[in-house]
């Protein structure tokens, strides 16, 4: 069975690679979700790893939805219950859990990332562009809607009018607009996207595990929570980060003007 999703780990660096570049990595009607979910619970488990780079091999990011497979669901023997479970099972399963993923995750987009694609993206914490990448939100061009959490998930990124906008229209914008948007943060030369990435990584990875994974959860809960409960909740994590070795360390190597050791 061919790998859908490559794992390379370089010390606390993760990449992870979609590598179905002959269907543009669809991310259903093959085994994406499930093996998404195998490497996400992998990083968690490993509290060395600090950050992921995701990237697509060949000429796309990711094309999405499967186009054969949504062909098969109009079929009159599939029922709509069914259909609903299998979003529940499926591809709604690898948004929750890419999105509540502790680690800061950097999308590299290598090329075009076509609606669940670009919803992908926008599960990730930070997005770069190739320069020959392009964005849309296509569901509505195939008279369907974005059930993989596009809805809540691309507002919360480029704002409520700029994503109507992409989400009505279906239209795709260049990496340049999607700069302007601010749906990316950088748009680079193709072959300097991964290094990009890589550097981007490197200087998130220098820092302690803990204080990474926490900072995230916190950005996360902070979404959708009151600002009481996040200063709640923001005391409960600083005091576990006042009791790491690695804070120590830190505070030691700023007193003695030294490069802190990490653990």
């Amino acid at each position: 069975m061919t790998t859908f999703l490559n794992f390379e780990q370089d010390g606390p660096l993760v990449v992870l690679t979609m590598n179905q570049p002959e269907r543009r990595n669809p991310l259903t009607g093959n085994t994406a979700v499930a093996e998404f979910l195998e490497a996400i619970e992998r990083i968690h488990a490993d509290r060395r790893i600090t950050c992921v780079i995701l990237t697509g091999n060949g000429p796309a990011f990711s094309s999405g939805g499967d186009i054969r497979r949504m062909r098969q669901q109009a079929s009159p023997e599939v029922r709509e219950t069914d259909i609903r479970q299998e979003y529940r099972t499926g591809i709604q399963r690898l948004t929750l859990a890419l999105f509540n993923l502790e680690v800061p995750v950097i999308a590299a987009v290598n090329g075009p990332a076509i609606g669940a694609g670009l919803d992908l993206c926008c599960m990730c914490d930070i997005r770069i562009a190739s320069e020959q990448a392009s964005f849309a939100e296509s569901f509505v061009k195939l008279g369907i809607i974005p059930g993989d959490g596009g809805a809540w998930l691309l507002p919360r990124v480029v704002g409520l009018a700029r994503a109507a906008e992409l989400a009505f229209t279906g239209d795709t914008i260049s990496a340049r607009q999607a700069l302007d948007w601010h749906l990316v943060s950088q748009v680079v030369p193709h072959d300097d996207l991964l290094p990009t990435a890589r550097e981007l990584a490197a200087r998130i990875t220098r820092h302690p595990s803990h204080a990474l994974r926490l900072t995230k959860r916190l950005m996360r809960e902070a979404i959708h929570a009151r600002l009481d409960s996040v200063l709640e909740l923001s005391a409960v994590f600083q005091a576990i980060c006042h009791k790491e070795p690695d804070h120590l360390e830190a505070v030691d190597a700023f007193l003695e003007r030294r490069a802190p050791q990490f653990r």
